[in-house]
């Protein structure tokens, strides 16, 4: 079949320049192939430019743990990885409990990751809480710590993602917008506003945006467009240096060098990504500031400055699409990382980038896999079918 003039060729088509799709084009170059990344705005434009900046092994689903502790050994190597720190510091990640029956519930998680073997949550009392969020209120009985957990710049991490990619030769088209998906022969024909571009294989990382590309293969996914917010406050004295999360109420917590103060943990804002823009819910934010007011007594002096949102995709069961599609040899899906995929990015573009390449991983992804909502989709129709 004859090639169309002016299509771009490259070994694969990475859809999508967030940390994962800009990690993942980054790992496939390092193995020696030829990738084309697609953005539609700018790398980091939305969830992984603008996100908390958490680097979180901490109270993750059990499907996501081994992703999550591979990606931790590239944080703690950053630097080798991408030439650059990313602001990356590691001060641990505490999850508060507010009452003893909570802190029950997380020795139960705790003792349950044990005997499954993984040991990087650590149970805590009220004085090693104390020790290591000196701020906390008095009521808080205790906790869980992960030690090696931390923090780091989300949108220079994904610069530096996408700079050192470049560097190693593959090629970023910034403002292109994918319009059209089909097997032409042997290899995917991407259809973009920039040209054609051809590949034997393609990598689906356009987040939010990734349900379009799922339903072209005929895998459509019940992907929930979100936009969680974030503020940040004026500066104050250092007071603490983990970052600290809730799970009964919605928060995260963390101060930075320069002493101010990011506030985050899934408030929403009203998403229009047809628009590319969302609108924030000062109500909400308003529950957030009252939850950091009660949590801890010196921030009551703080006032804040800015707020923001980006957008990005939640899955039904909050943990993300990866593997092969279902439907289509040569097409992998990598997105719905709901809210908590920024720590995952450099691990799972170094596992995609193998299976891509090699067609099998090294790092467990069971579970994670598109096909498990259309088994779900098929045993509701079963269900609901009526009697005879």
């Amino acid at each position: 079949m004859a090639r169309a003039q002016g299509t771009r060729t490259g070994d694969v088509v990475v859809i999508g320049g967030g940390i994962h799709g800009c990690s993942t084009a980054l790992h496939l170059a390092l193995r020696g192939l030829k990738p084309i990344l697609v953005e539609k705005d700018y790398a980091g434009r939305h969830a992984s430019g603008v996100n908390a900046g958490g680097v979180r092994q901490l109270a993750r689903h059990i499907a996501e743990i081994p992703l999550s502790i591979s990606s931790m050994e590239l944080w703690e190597r950053i630097e080798d990885v991408v030439g650059d720190d990313c602001g990356f510091s590691s001060h641990g990640t505490v999850l508060v409990a507010e009452s003893e029956e909570e802190l029950a519930g997380f020795r139960a998680r705790v003792d349950d990751l044990r005997l499954k073997g993984f040991t990087h949550e650590e149970l805590i009392g009220r004085d090693e809480l104390k020790r290591l969020v000196p701020a906390v209120s008095d009521h808080c009985p205790g906790g869980v710590v992960s030690r090696r957990d931390g923090a780091a710049d989300p949108f220079r991490t994904t610069q530096a993602f996408r700079r050192r990619a470049v560097e190693r030769g593959v090629e970023v088209m910034e403002g292109v917008t994918v319009t059209g998906l089909a097997r032409t022969g042997s290899v995917w024909r991407v259809e973009t506003s920039a040209g054609p571009l051809e590949a034997p294989k393609v990598v689906n990382a356009a987040g939010a945006w990734a349900d379009r590309i799922a339903a072209r293969l005929g895998e459509p996914v019940p992907l929930e467009v979100i936009a969680p917010m974030l503020m940040v406050t004026s500066r104050l004295p250092a007071f603490i240096q983990p970052v600290v999360i809730l799970r009964g109420r919605k928060l995260s917590f963390k101060q930075l060098e320069n002493g101010t103060v990011v506030i985050g943990g899934g408030h929403l804002a009203e998403p229009y990504r047809d628009e590319n823009r969302s609108v924030l819910d000062w109500s909400k934010l308003a529950i957030s500031a009252r939850t950091v007011w009660e949590l801890f007594p010196v921030m009551r002096a703080a006032t804040i400055v800015r707020a923001w949102a980006g957008i990005e995709a939640r899955m039904p069961d909050d943990i993300p699409v990866i593997g092969p599609s279902s439907t289509s040899e040569g097409v992998y899906h990598q997105f719905g990382f709901s809210a908590h995929g920024f720590q995952l990015g450099p691990g799972t573009g170094a596992m995609m980038a193998e299976l891509v390449a090699t067609g099998r991983t090294n790092v467990p992804i069971d579970g994670l896999g598109i096909a498990r909502f259309k088994d779900r989709a098929d045993a509701l129709q079963v269900s609901s079918a009526p009697d005879e």
